[in-house]
């Protein structure tokens, strides 16, 4: 694997609620898309270390029995067949949120369910999760939280938008070290302040 400088936030470590299975977040996959390597520097050597390392992350976080939200572009440039043999590596009850290189919008045993846009109460949170950001979302006053994927953004960005307290947040793997995120961990990476006093300068409503 190339070396990558920027990719430090999380660790590959799993964190179970006691009890009760965890909810994850993820987008952007891009499985078995030589291309994107090069799009996104990507810190890999080729498409088949992308796919298993991807996989291999996601599988080390994510339980049989857990909740994980995929917000879309799981694949791309791939068959049907081969795409669904991939999909079904991945652990955990998968929702789509339907991506933009998403061709598999059903949920024919692949997915518990297919939609835009959703919203998913975790932890006394409420998230609102589509594949492309909203500018605006439903009591982001009050302190919900928007996410999303689609721009392939470094973490940068999840950090610019914590210090301007602006409660959206890619989940996508460019921006997530290639791995899924879960909502303790999104609550706890804006912290009480930004979450008591969320920026709403694009609500004006």
């Amino acid at each position: 694997m190339k070396q990558n400088k920027n990719y430090t936030i999380l660790s590959l470590k799993k964190r179970k609620r006691k009890g009760n299975n965890m909810i994850w977040w993820t987008a952007d996959l891009h499985l078995g898309h030589k291309a994107i390597i090069k799009m996104q520097n990507r810190p890999f050597a080729d498409v088949e270390e992308m796919n298993e390392t991807i996989i291999a992350n996601y599988n080390a976080r994510v339980g049989k029995n857990d909740k994980v939200y995929i917000l879309g572009d799981i694949t791309h440039h791939l068959p049907e067949e081969e795409a669904k043999k991939m999909i079904k590596r991945l652990n955990g009850k998968k929702y789509l949120l339907i991506g933009n290189h998403d061709k598999v919008v059903t949920p024919s045993g692949l997915f518990e369910n297919c939609e835009m846009l959703t919203r998913v109460n975790d932890f006394n949170k409420t998230f609102w999760v589509c594949h492309y950001p909203l500018l605006a979302w439903h009591h982001m006053r009050s302190g919900t939280i928007m996410l999303h994927g689609h721009c392939h953004n470094t973490p940068e960005y999840n950090i610019t938008n914590k210090e301007n307290r602006l409660l959206r947040f890619d989940v996508g793997c460019d921006a997530c070290n290639y791995m899924p995120i879960n909502s303790k961990e999104i609550i706890n990476f804006f912290g009480e302040e930004a979450l008591n006093n969320p920026n709403c300068s694009d609500d004006t409503h």
